[in-house]
């Protein structure tokens, strides 16, 4: 019998950004149908696993691995590190990879660059977050991010592919130097942008975005949310108690979300209950939630394994052959028993 084994696919960054940047509605579409896939329970989305480090807590490497069991299925694996010291070497904090199975084979198909992908899915779920909570559809009248990395950058400039408005961005971070180039990075995608303490950008924006690398809640006042903000709360853990049970409170899954000391878990943990969760993304898209506007609409997303692959799966049947390099020989020839 001549032998079967499968090709080996890489695909890198390089060939990735193109996709992601001339495909916004794509990307939105397969987040979106991601998420209703797992509302439909066609989804299989183990806990996230954590490799975490004693002698340098803020460090982490974290697997997430997922199927999505469509018409259409696939199967992987994420493997995504956090060093947010990183940022001082000149690097990114995360980087990634994204292994892709073959559904039937179990042979790994596939490798994708995955601190793109993830970046994009999440920018994509905030979008969707947005576009769902926020009670003038694509009009932004002051927006304020919290956090000037990768994250906010990408979510912002996904709000503007996908047509959102907005009429002032108003930045914060703890780097000046970031602060002012992420606001020279977005020049044309705002009517006016400034810098602002982190009490201004919060309590004087109708929209808050929270990118940040924190591992414990910092923004501590509800006053600050008084005006009922819609916020895309997607770094998870910057928000305190009794922020989250002020708010009407969604994530991508509650069960999720309620896990590894995130601001609804700390919550959680204090009232012991989760009744402050009004839902997951899926029941704001087919309406089972309706957002309250007379109190800040939470979004915090934990992120799912199987947005990466909804979105790999999208760049494997649409990038062309130039683009992919194939392995012939990666897997060893299958054992005959002759």
């Amino acid at each position: 019998m001549a032998n079967t084994t499968p090709s080996f696919t890489v695909i890198g960054a390089a060939q990735i950004a193109p996709w992601l940047n001339a495909n916004p509605d794509t990307l939105v579409e397969a987040v979106k149908q991601a998420y209703l896939q797992h509302a439909y329970g066609k989804t299989i989305s183990p806990d996230s696993y954590f490799l975490r480090f004693p002698d340098h807590p803020r460090q982490r490497i974290i697997a997430l691995p997922a199927s999505i069991e469509s018409d259409n299925p696939i199967t992987g694996i994420k493997w995504i590190s956090s060093f947010p010291e990183n940022i001082d070497k000149g690097l990114d904090r995360a980087s990634a990879v994204l292994i892709v199975n073959d559904r039937h084979t179990g042979y790994p198909r596939a490798c994708l660059e995955g601190s793109l992908i993830s970046a994009a899915r999440t920018a994509a779920s905030a979008v969707l977050g947005a576009s769902y909570l926020h009670p003038t559809p694509k009009k932004i009248k002051r927006l304020g991010v919290v956090g000037c990395g990768p994250i906010a950058y990408r979510t912002l400039g996904l709000l503007v592919k996908m047509g959102w408005e907005i009429d002032t961005l108003c930045v914060c971070d703890l780097s000046e130097t970031r602060s002012q180039m992420f606001r020279d990075k977005s020049i044309g995608w705002a009517g006016t942008s400034c810098s602002a303490s982190l009490e201004s950008t919060i309590s004087e924006s109708d929209m808050v975005l929270i990118a940040t690398s924190a591992s414990q809640p910092y923004i501590t006042s509800p006053a600050w949310f008084s005006h009922a903000p819609t916020v895309l709360h997607m770094s998870l853990r910057d928000l305190a108690p009794e922020i989250i049970l002020a708010g009407q409170n969604v994530a991508d899954d509650v069960s999720h979300c309620l896990k590894a000391q995130t601001s609804p878990h700390l919550a959680s943990q204090q009232v012991g209950h989760h009744d402050f969760m009004a839902g997951g993304i899926a029941d704001l898209i087919e309406q089972r939630v309706v957002p309250d506007n007379n109190r800040p609409r939470i979004f915090s997303p934990f992120g799912m394994g199987i947005l990466d692959l909804a979105v790999a799966q999208q760049l494997l049947e649409t990038l062309n052959a130039e683009d992919k390099v194939c392995i012939y020989n990666f897997f060893p020839d299958a054992y005959s028993g002759s």
